[in-house]
């Protein structure tokens, strides 16, 4: 397996392919969009604000990469009815979709345990562990569809070194994580699907300046640095690959 860090994309890696990226809309998702876009897939930008999915779709048409949908769902009070129903409108517009990319998170603050709240808890686990295993359930049939089909989860370090606190957060990723072994083992007799996760770790991102505000952004690798990695899961190229987590080494 070559380095998926290194990893060359040509520039049809994920013609005709659709792909969902949740969390589109800033960081690494919208890098993870552009990429996505560039290298031939018909991707659906799914985010909160309407306004930078606009301007994000708005970007990829100008470039003159396949025209892409936006899906401005909100996943901190999204329940099993929207996610159906975002599932049905991906098939009734796009015919299909070959891969999922799940970037959306959501860190209340650092803080020790005795001090965060259940509600803090809450919006936490549903954006970052709830929201992607509803999506992928309701997204699951199309799924099996594709030829090749693959999704990518995005975790955290603290996930596999949980630290003081990173509460309700490094929780949250670490079911993420446990959720990603549990769906490859399922879908392990299924050679078209694949599932694995991917640790960014330290990059230039609005959640990293959240953590860390005194830190130059500047000496951080951008998110656009991910691409390849990201690439290299959703193409072709992977296929057989599942269950594996893989970090960044930029």
């Amino acid at each position: 397996m070559p380095d998926p860090n290194q990893y060359r994309a040509p520039e049809d890696l994920l013609a005709g392919r659709v792909v969902l990226v949740t969390g589109a809309s800033r960081g690494v998702g919208h890098a993870v969009a552009l990429a996505c876009a560039k290298h031939g897939a018909s991707v659906v930008l799914n985010g909160r604000d309407v306004a930078l999915l606009d301007a994000l779709y708005d970007e990829i048409v100008a470039h003159q990469w396949p025209e892409p949908a936006t899906l401005p769902l909100d996943l901190g009070t999204a329940g099993e009815r929207e996610y159906v129903q975002a599932a049905k409108l991906i098939e009734t517009q796009l015919g299909r979709l070959d891969g999922i990319v799940h970037c959306a998170s959501h860190l209340e603050k650092l803080s020790p345990l005795e001090t965060q709240s259940i509600e803090e808890w809450q919006r936490m686990l549903r954006i970052n562990l709830i929201a992607p295993f509803a999506i992928n359930q309701a997204c699951a049939r199309l799924l099996r569809q594709a030829p090749d089909a693959s999704v990518v989860f995005t975790s955290e370090t603290h996930a596999s070194a949980p630290a003081a606190f990173w509460g309700g957060y490094a929780v949250s990723k670490a079911g993420l994580e446990t959720l990603a072994q549990i769906q490859a083992d399922e879908w392990s007799a299924q050679e078209q699907l694949r599932i694995n996760t991917v640790v960014p770790g330290p990059v230039n991102s609005p959640l990293r300046s959240k953590t860390h505000p005194g830190e130059l952004a500047e000496s951080l690798p951008s998110p656009e640095a991910l691409e390849p990695l990201y690439l290299y899961l959703l193409g072709p190229d992977s296929r057989g690959v599942s269950g594996q987590t893989f970090r960044f080494q930029p």
